[in-house]
C-alpha cells in the first residue's frame, strides 16, 4: 500500500516504493510543474539511492534540467527551492517512518510543500499512469555540493538571534541525527555558533540505530553522552531533520512540545514581536500560555505543516511550527527547520546563565499524551457522537478532526495523514489527567 496525503507520499519499498514508483511520479511531477529546474535531494535511507537516481533519470529523459543536492534535510531543499530559479522539489524521504519505508515530499516554487489542490492534481496524474515520453534534448543533471552550506551561512544570519551572544557563550551541544540527513547539516551549523560540538550517530549511512522519531525513549544514548561530557544540551533529529528535540544538561529528554515553547520564547525575547503565532490542533498549550505573558495571540491551524504555514500566510505572521518539534519561521523559509529550531533554542540559552533544565521549568507545565487506535470495523460518527454527549462541557473544534477543550487541558481526535490510524492525543497538567482523557476515549472504541 501507498500511503497518500497532504505530506506526500509513503510506502514500503520491498513491494510498493520501486523504482517504477518514482518513474511514475516523476512523470506526473514534469507534468505538472511550469518549465525550469527541479532541486532533489534525501534523506540518506539505502532505499533513496535507487529511488533518487530513478526520478532524476525519469525527469532528465522528459528534458527537465535537475539540480541533485545529495543527502541533505528536507528544509535545506525547501530552502534552495525559495532561494533559486527552482520551479519544485523533491526530498526522497519517509520523515519519521522505520527504515523498511520510503517516500517524496514535493516542494512549490515558493519553498513551501504543495498545498492540497496541488496534491491531488499530482495524484490524478500518477493515478493516469503518464507513459514515458522521451524528450528530444535530456535534461541536464548537476551536483549541488554546497546546498548544506549555504544554508548554515543564511541561519546563523537570521536577523531574529543574537549569534554574537550565542557565540560567546560556547556551548557544548551533542547531536544525534540518527544517521541521516542531518549528520552534517547540524554539526556545521553548531560549529558556525560557536558550539564545542560532540557527534553521535552523525555517519549519514542511513541506518538508524535507534528509534527515528526524536521521543524520549528513543533517547537514552543521547541522554547519555550528554551527561558524560558535561554538555549543556543535547539536540536530536528525525531522519529528514525537519524536527528537533532536546536533552537538558542532567540528561533529561523535554519532550518535543517544548522546543518551539523555547524557540519562541526566545524569538520574542530578542525580537519583542506581538504578532500572533500559529500552531497546529495538536500542539500542546505550552506556547499558548507562554505567549500570553507577552501579549502574543496563538491562532490554531489544522495538522499539516502546509496548513500551518498557509494560516501564517494568510495572518501575515512570521513564527510558527507543530509539537512535534518543528519550528517554522518565516525569515528563514516556510517550513520546519531543525537548524532554525537549534539556533532559535542557543539564542534562548544565551539571553540568560540559567541551563536549559531551568528554562524549561520557568515555562507553563503541561503533560501530554499521544495514542491511537486501529481503524478496522469501527463506527468513527457514532464515537464522536458518544464524545459530544459526554464532554458537552467543552469548547468543540472541527476544524481537523473533533478537538474538546477546556482551560488546562483538551483532548483531539483526528485520523492520520500518513497511517490508517486515529489519533488520540490528550494534555492536561498532568499526565495522569492527561492519559485518564485518552483511556476514555479509548474504551469508546471497544
Amino acid at each position: 500500500m501507498i500511503i497518500r496525503s497532504i505530506s506526500g507520499v509513503r510506502g514500503i519499498t520491498d513491494t510498493n516504493l520501486t523504482e517504477s514508483t518514482a518513474r511514475i511520479y516523476a512523470r506526473a511531477l514534469h507534468h505538472i510543474l511550469s518549465h525550469g529546474v527541479i532541486m532533489v535531494g534525501m534523506d540518506g535511507r539505502p532505499s533513496g539511492q535507487f529511488l533518487i537516481q530513478a526520478f532524476v533519470e525519469e525527469l532528465s529523459v522528459h528534458g527537465r534540467d535537475v539540480i541533485v543536492c545529495g543527502i541533505v534535510p528536507t528544509p535545506t531543499i525547501q530552502f534552495m527551492v525559495e532561494q533559486t530559479e527552482a520551479v519544485g522539489g523533491v526530498i526522497i524521504t519517509a520523515s519519521h517512518n522505520p527504515a523498511e519505508w520510503n517516500g517524496f515530499k514535493f516542494v512549490r516554487e515558493d519553498g513551501a510543500f504543495f498545498h492540497l489542490d496541488q496534491c491531488i492534481n499530482l495524484f490524478d496524474r500518477v493515478d493516469e499512469k503518464p507513459e514515458q515520453q522521451t524528450a528530444e534534448r535530456r535534461g541536464m543533471i548537476w551536483m549541488e555540493n554546497n546546498a548544506i552550506q549555504k544554508h548554515v551561512i543564511h541561519n546563523v544570519s537570521l536577523k531574529c538571534i543574537d549569534s554574537n551572544a550565542i557565540r560567546k557563550r560556547h556551548f557544548k551541544v551533542v547531536i544525534d541525527a540518527v544517521n541521516a540527513a542531518g549528520s552534517e547539516a547540524l554539526p556545521m551549523m553548531l560549529d558556525a555558533l560557536g558550539c564545542k560540538v560532540i557527534e553521535l550517530y552523525c555517519d549519514r549511512t542511513g541506518e538508524f540505530v535507534r528509534g527515528t522519531e526524536p521521543l524520549p525513549h528513543n533517547l537514552t544514548d543521547l541522554s547519555k553522552v550528554v551527561v558524560d561530557n558535561q554538555a549543556d544540551i543535547g539536540f536530536a533529529v528525525d531522519p529528514d531533520a525537519d524536527r528537533l528535540a532536546i536533552v537538558d544538561e542532567k540528561g533529561h529528554p523535554l519532550g518535543e512540545e517544548y522546543t518551539l515553547a523555547i524557540a519562541g520564547e526566545g524569538y520574542l525575547k530578542t525580537t519583542s514581536r506581538n504578532e500572533p503565532f500559529v500552531v497546529n490542533m495538536s500542539t500542546s498549550m505550552v506556547l499558548e500560555k507562554m505567549a500570553e505573558k507577552y501579549g502574543v495571540a496563538v491562532k490554531r491551524a489544522a495538522v499539516g505543516e502546509i496548513n500551518v504555514v498557509n494560516k501564517m500566510e494568510e495572518i501575515g505572521t512570521l513564527f510558527g511550527g507543530e509539537g512535534n518539534g518543528g519550528v517554522i519561521l518565516k525569515e528563514a523559509h516556510l517550513g520546519r527547520d531543525s537548524l532554525v529550531a537549534a539556533t532559535l533554542v542557543l539564542n534562548r540559552l544565551a539571553q540568560v546563565p540559567d541551563p536549559v533544565s531551568n528554562i524549561k521549568l520557568a515555562l507553563p507545565q503541561f503533560e501530554i499524551v499521544k495514542d491511537k487506535v486501529l481503524l478496522t470495523d469501527v463506527d468513527v460518527e457514532m464515537v464522536l457522537q458518544k464524545m459530544r454527549a459526554m464532554y458537552s462541557d467543552a469548547d468543540i473544534n472541527t476544524i481537523d478532526g473533533v478537538k474538546f477543550t477546556w482551560n488546562t487541558s483538551w483532548v483531539h481526535l483526528r485520523k492520520s495523514n500518513t497511517e490508517p490510524i486515529m489519533r488520540i492525543y490528550a494534555e492536561a497538567e498532568t499526565a495522569e489527567k492527561a492519559q485518564d482523557l485518552v483511556s476514555k476515549v479509548k474504551r469508546l472504541f471497544n
